[in-house]
């Protein structure tokens, strides 16, 4: 039996550090498809599915001969984002179309993002390859990036030069307002290093409403930094509709839908992307703008309005 046969359903799925050297941590996925909103959870079920087995471990210079046999599906698109926006819904409705794989924020991918010069970034196109294996009904691959993963435009540009970006966004206090009722990590003071954000200064002192508007005001500036130079990148806007992302997201990598997956998407759309049991509802902001997000909401509007020049 050869390295691809004895590797089949295994991931890379976490990097730890031995003596500062870098490790991959392999998990059995036994082929399940990945489905769940957010690929922490579908680490969890594999590991729940898995309770018997051995830790398996491996150096992590042994991903670029190990994947180098891997027939695989070639990203669609990586989906962007400002977070709160939409983008996990999104995965969710591609995902119900069992031709494309969707990987929603992959904390190994994020993992050698953050790495910086301790792992070449080479190392994510090859973990990569066994996260979308060609098999028998697997046609395309989206890749849903962690919200903070914009900062890491020209890496992953540089590995893939031909795929189409999507920079899904919304309205900067509408965000703020969904992380007030829960916050991921990007909106934790310090939480994630500063220094990714460019901040100079100790946000941990910082008011966190006040620290998530500069980070959002960041994630605008640097999606309009990006619409300026990289004709394979479109803007999409989360008050367009969830079915119509989709639609949108379809047409920029030339997907086809068929009818029985857009009925699909069009329930699945009715429901809440993080708890799909229940109705998604949420009521329109009446408040003016908050000043800690005046500069971000300024932005907002800049890049509403280079999207409506985009002919859809």
């Amino acid at each position: 039996m050869n390295i691809l046969q004895e590797l089949e359903n295994w991931i890379p799925y976490k990097l730890s550090f031995v003596d500062e050297q870098p490790h991959c941590e392999w998990l059995y996925t036994n082929d399940k498809e990945f489905t769940e909103p957010f690929f922490d959870e579908t680490i969890s079920r594999c590991r729940s599915a898995n309770f018997h087995s051995f830790r398996s471990v491996s150096g992590i210079e042994v991903l670029p001969q190990w994947s180098e046999g891997i027939e695989r599906v070639q990203p669609s698109a990586f989906i962007f984002h400002v977070s709160r926006c939409g983008s996990t819904l999104a995965s969710q409705l591609l995902a119900q179309d069992r031709t494309n794989i969707v990987l929603s924020e992959v904390p190994f991918f994020d993992s050698i993002l953050r790495a910086g010069n301790n792992i070449p970034y080479q190392v994510l196109k090859d973990a990569l390859a066994f996260y979308s294996p060609v098999k028998n009904y697997r046609k395309r691959l989206f890749i849903k990036t962690d919200s903070w993963h914009i900062f890491f435009y020209k890496q992953i540009r540089e590995l893939y030069p031909q795929t189409p970006f999507i920079l899904l966004y919304r309205r900067p206090d509408e965000v703020v307002r969904s992380q007030q009722k829960r916050r991921g990590m990007h909106a934790i003071p310090g939480v994630i290093e500063p220094a990714l954000f460019g901040f100079e200064k100790d946000v941990r002192v910082m008011n966190q409403d006040v620290y998530l508007g500069e980070v959002l005001d960041k994630y605008f500036q640097a999606f309009l930094q990006v619409l300026e130079k990289d004709t394979l990148a479109t803007p999409i806007n989360y008050n367009e509709g969830p079915v119509a992302v989709v639609e949108k997201i379809a047409q920029i990598t030339n997907t086809p839908v068929s009818e029985e997956a857009m009925e699909k998407i069009r329930s699945r759309a009715m429901y809440h992307a993080k708890y799909p049991e229940q109705v998604f509802s949420e009521e329109a902001i009446q408040d003016p703008v908050p000043d800690y997000c005046r500069s971000a909401y300024d932005k907002y509007e800049v890049l509403d309005k280079i999207r409506k020049s985009y002919n859809f």
